[in-house]
């Protein structure tokens, strides 16, 4: 107990914040996602992809309105587009995965995501990741394995969206941290936005459908506005704290994403499932308790800069 409460002191007090952020973000992207799996038996995946950047959409909006052009500038303008393309990517594969694949294997899945992020950050990046930190987040993968184990005995080729949608997200990380150094996040955000939704409504006129009913517009206004939101969080927790330190609290998403799909589908977790998101809380505590301290030290000047 002591020895954590030691590391707890040295730990930034902007790390920390950053590490409150991301798990807010992750708790609202699971409300998100299960938003989607119940619009896609109305609508196209394509419009509710659509519909997930449009609070976002909206936001930018008022934002040129308040303060002018002045958001859009930034000397990374094709990095920015990149980031919005490869945002618009991972939300329409992720978004046409669940609309064939139950929401608790994708979930599960997506849990590949931390482990590209981690390669990405130690390669790009340039970050300091230990042998205790590839343990536990080895360990962390295999206990995703020990969720999705019921699943794997009806394989469905559109899970591989699922894992196609982890390593665009993963780019996307790597990419907000490298923008995080020079750009504001508002600029981060306008341009996500506006490159997501330009890209996404290209094709949406061949698929559109008008919603009818009180019912799915305050969806799709609950799903346009968390997302939004859920972005946001994010971003400014990329700011604040080092890419490999978050890696692990994404799988915090298995644990919102579970008891959504328990409250929304009646899909009660057995057993495995309980055990395996034990061992990947644990390993994301440890990675960050134990794991990260030499480096916060080291590189606490280049946090949040």
């Amino acid at each position: 107990m002591l020895i954590f409460t030691s590391k707890i002191r040295k730990l930034p007090q902007k790390s920390f914040m950053g590490i409150l952020y991301f798990a807010a973000g992750m708790f609202l992207f699971a409300a998100v996602d299960t938003m989607a799996k119940v619009l896609t038996e109305s609508f196209h995946p394509l419009q509710v992809a659509w519909s997930r950047q449009l609070g976002l959409f909206m936001g930018i909006v008022i934002l040129l309105v308040i303060k002018g052009t002045v958001i859009l500038k930034t000397d990374h303008f094709y990095l920015q587009v990149l980031r919005g393309c490869l945002a618009a990517a991972s939300a329409l594969m992720f978004i046409f995965a669940i609309s064939v694949v139950p929401i608790a294997d994708a979930v599960a899945v997506s849990f590949v995501a931390p482990f590209f992020v981690t390669i990405l950050g130690a390669l790009v990046l340039r970050e300091s990741v230990g042998v205790r930190r590839w343990t536990a987040i080895a360990i962390g993968f295999i206990a995703c394995l020990i969720i999705i184990r019921p699943g794997f005995s009806s394989f469905q080729p559109a899970v591989l969206l699922v894992v196609i949608a982890a390593l665009a997200y993963a780019f996307r990380q790597i990419v907000s941290r490298i923008l995080s150094s020079s750009d504001l996040t508002m600029t981060t955000v306008a341009y996500t936005g506006l490159t997501a939704s330009f890209l996404l409504s290209i094709p949406l006129p061949l698929v559109w459908r008008t919603p009818v009913g009180s019912n799915e517009f305050i969806l799709i206004g609950a799903l346009a506005t968390l997302a939004a939101l859920a972005e946001i969080l994010v971003i400014k927790a990329l700011e604040l704290t080092q890419t490999v330190v978050l890696a692990p609290i994404h799988y915090t998403l298995l644990i919102w994403g579970t008891a959504y799909g328990w409250m929304v589908f009646g899909q009660f977790p057995d057993q495995w499932t309980w055990f395996g998101s034990a061992i990947i809380f644990a390993t994301g505590i440890y990675v960050v308790l134990r794991g990260n301290f030499g480096s916060f030290r080291e590189d606490h000047r280049d946090i949040g800069s």
